[in-house]
């Protein structure tokens, strides 16, 4: 072999990269672009939540009842949450309704628990801003979201920081943007051309979730056990959304919510909450106000007496950190 072929030998195995630094090479080019895809995607992500919560944000100019101003930035403070279910939309109304879900929720990070009181619609009791006696989810249909905020602060005697509104058309297109939920009912029964059955777990669209959680007649419970599946509902539309399949699909959760949703929480409130109290918000505690209903001037109403109000009362003011 010459000198001019082996020099020749000698330059080509120089260039030849070892198969190690190619194989470091395109790990390198790949993460690089894989992690400006994610930046990207959660960049618009980021802008797409901040653009549907713009639209949910409505302010309530409710009664303050806080001597000091709530602070979650930290993720320290207590706070509550009224959850209105608005009936319309319901069976084709499109009047301005009422609240036929009332629900007040508290999340606190230092006992790390959220609770979940249920509110009979029916709850005879002062609708706060008109000085008269009335069923609590006609305040709704009085004075909107401000004066059922007011009239439950006063049932309880406590604050209500937040609320969030959904109408029950929005809460079947939620379901189904989030690609249905499964629930086990705790009572067989049909309704609305569904079919449900005790302790055989269902997967539900949304239709098959709203008359699930709407029925009430066949309940021996009544409107309690109306309320217990609402709160179901809830629970499996939140655990839901909070899902990878949701998560895929943040864009046809987000523009049902914008839609169907109204709030006076802001975007940075609900990063904090969902951010500085995950674990809270994951550990929830139910409780129904309850009472007996009878007939006065030949309208129905839910009596609650005083104890059982003090009793919800105090619950609620031992998860706020009031007592």
């Amino acid at each position: 072999m010459d000198n001019h072929t082996r020099v020749k030998r000698k330059k080509k195995s120089k260039t030849k990269k070892p198969l190690w630094k190619k194989v470091l090479t395109g790990l390198i080019v790949f993460l690089g672009i894989f992690t400006v895809t994610g930046l990207f995607v959660g960049w618009q992500i980021y802008r797409d939540l901040q653009a549907s919560t713009e639209n949910m944000y409505t302010p309530s100019d409710q009664e303050q009842k806080r001597n000091n101003p709530l602070v979650v930035d930290d993720g320290t403070d207590a706070f509550s949450v009224l959850l209105l279910g608005i009936d319309t939309g319901d069976m084709g109304r499109v009047e301005q309704g009422r609240s036929d879900t009332m629900m007040v929720m508290t999340i606190n990070p230092n006992t790390d628990k959220t609770t979940l009181v249920s509110i009979p619609r029916d709850t005879y009791t002062e609708i706060s801003g008109r000085g008269t006696m009335d069923k609590i989810n006609h305040a709704y249909a009085f004075g909107g979201t401000s004066m059922s905020v007011n009239t439950v602060q006063n049932l309880f005697d406590i604050p209500i920081d937040y609320y969030i509104s959904i109408n029950m058309e929005g809460l079947q297109q939620i379901v189904d943007a989030v690609g249905g939920i499964t629930v086990t009912p705790h009572l067989t029964f049909e309704q609305g051309g569904y079919s449900f059955v005790d302790g055989q777990k269902t997967n539900m669209d949304g239709k098959m979730a709203l008359e699930y959680s709407r029925m009430r007649k066949k309940d021996p419970n009544g409107d309690y056990g109306r309320q217990e599946r609402q709160r179901e509902v809830v629970q499996a539309s939140a655990r839901k959304m909070a899902s990878v399949e949701s998560v895929l699909n943040y864009k046809d959760v987000l523009n049902t919510l914008s839609v169907n949703m109204q709030t006076n929480l802001t975007f940075d409130n609900m990063v904090n909450t969902f951010t500085k109290y995950n674990s809270a918000i994951g550990n929830i505690n139910q409780e129904q106000l309850t009472g007996a209903g009878r007939l006065q001037d030949e309208i129905y109403y839910e009596f609650i007496p005083d104890n059982e109000i003090q009793r919800v009362s105090n619950i609620l003011k031992h998860e706020l950190e009031l007592n």
